[in-house]
């Protein structure tokens, strides 16, 4: 293995030079590089890159090709940009594969270029090294300095900057092409990483430091995701559609954890059963994620958006639906606080039918019933409550009548949910009709 250097063939060593002169077998794992035409008469692992659907299947492609050549001649040549042991996945595999001999003569690193460029000392600050694919990953819990190589596409770029929190760094500098005529070192500010380059092969990162870590589990978390997705017979069938079975399960789940939270109660006396109903609902909260990365993962193998986008759009909804919060907005109490939320989101939804535009109709009949009552007590019609229940002051007192209800139907064969929606629809209509109706029995 000879390493081809960062840039043109100026910069081969006179080892690589020689190894290239003597052995007449020669394979260069990519013809795109600036020192592949210093290896005449070579064959390339291009074709490879092009039919395997991971990289994972290419470095197994080129370990197989260079031992069948080397079965075959006896002794290889084989060609990597830049240094072997730097960023070069396929060197390891050789080196560990018990069927070859291997020799690897160092060459010239373009983060030699790099420390020459910045005019950077590696060891005395403390410089990573990650992986432009797996920045997420490699990068998490870093704050900097770090250089990102292997950025040579544009996702790569996007995924780079959105997998910092926050507003990522000051700045980053773009490094291209050094060692060439046309190299260039570019200072840009973070938000136009992904905008003002056009990445290639030889583009890598320079990240001084990062204002806050990635955040480091819930990267972790979003890779497993992806790992299961790829690897695992039973995830990679599913569907958005298939998973909603275990979306409600899980959910009902968290709410039981939360119910016998609820039970146990902050009393400090608990003791450890507190400290099980918390782990308890610490876990079922996980399954319910679990759910959440999973519906991204499988949107963003389609091209919609990832886990980034997810959080984001929820992050600026909640931004904009508390303008008390964020903005100057005054309220007397929360009344204010759920009809400037009821406004600003039919705002957003671009909805203009009324208080009941666009409460789903498919929810449970107790939570349905709950949610048009809100909204038709926010454009001012209240329900007439019958005096039987309009002294109650307790919870357990609302369920107990509430549970009586459902007593009464199961002796009069009555179905419950059913009867409850009617209710709820018809008293739904009069209200957006206009009208201020008595649903309570005469």
């Amino acid at each position: 293995m000879v390493g081809l250097g960062p840039a043109g063939p100026a910069l081969l060593t006179v080892a690589a030079l020689d190894a290239i002169e003597r052995i007449p077998v020669r394979i260069l794992r990519t013809s795109r590089h600036p020192s592949a035409s210093a290896v005449d008469e070579a064959t390339s692992c291009d074709d490879l890159y092009e039919q395997a659907e991971s990289m994972g299947e290419v470095y197994a492609g080129i370990v197989e090709r260079l031992v069948t050549a080397a079965e075959e001649h006896g002794e290889v040549l084989y060609a990597v940009p830049g240094s072997p042991w730097v960023a070069e996945a396929s060197v390891g595999l050789l080196v560990d594969d018990h069927r070859v001999e291997v020799e690897v003569l160092p060459g010239l690193s373009f983060l030699d270029l790099v420390w020459d460029r910045l005019r950077v000392d590696p060891l005395a600050a403390g410089v990573r090294l990650v992986d432009g694919r797996r920045f997420a990953v490699e990068a998490a819990g870093q704050r900097g300095p770090l250089v990102v190589a292997q950025c040579d596409s544009a996702a790569v770029l996007s995924e780079v900057k959105l997998a910092v929190d926050d507003e990522g760094p000051p700045s980053v500098v773009v490094l291209q092409r050094l060692g060439l005529p046309d190299e260039s070192t570019v200072e840009l500010e973070w938000a136009d990483l992904d905008r003002a380059v056009e990445p290639d092969h030889l583009t890598a990162l320079w990240i001084p430091s990062l204002v806050a870590p990635v955040g480091t589990e819930l990267v972790r978390f979003a890779e497993l995701v992806r790992t299961l997705r790829s690897r695992c017979p039973w995830d990679r069938e599913q569907t958005h559609a298939s998973l909603t079975r275990y979306l409600l399960e899980e959910t009902y789940e968290l709410l039981e954890a939360i119910e016998a939270l609820q039970g146990v109660g902050d009393d400090s006396d608990a003791g450890d059963q507190l400290d099980g109903a918390y782990e308890h609902l610490e876990e079922e909260l996980g399954d319910v994620l679990f759910q959440v990365f999973f519906h991204a993962t499988l949107a963003a193998e389609a091209g919609r958006f990832d886990v980034a986008g997810v959080a984001r759009t929820v992050h600026d909804k909640l931004v904009r639906r508390h303008p008390h919060v964020f903005a100057d907005l005054e309220v007397a109490g929360t009344d204010d606080i759920v009809r400037n939320w009821d406004r600003i989101k039919a705002e957003e939804k671009g909805r203009s039918g009324g208080p009941m535009d666009g409460v789903p109709p498919n929810l449970p009949a107790l939570l349905y019933a709950h949610k048009i009552q809100r909204r038709a007590a926010a454009v001012g019609v209240e329900v007439d409550v019958p005096a039987a229940t309009a002294d109650m002051t307790t919870a357990d007192e609302v369920g107990t009548a509430l549970f009586s209800l459902v007593a009464t139907s199961r002796r009069l064969g009555v179905d419950p949910e059913g009867a409850l929606r009617a209710i709820a629809t018809r008293f739904r209509d009069d209200v957006a009709a206009g009208m201020r109706v008595d649903v309570a029995p005469e």
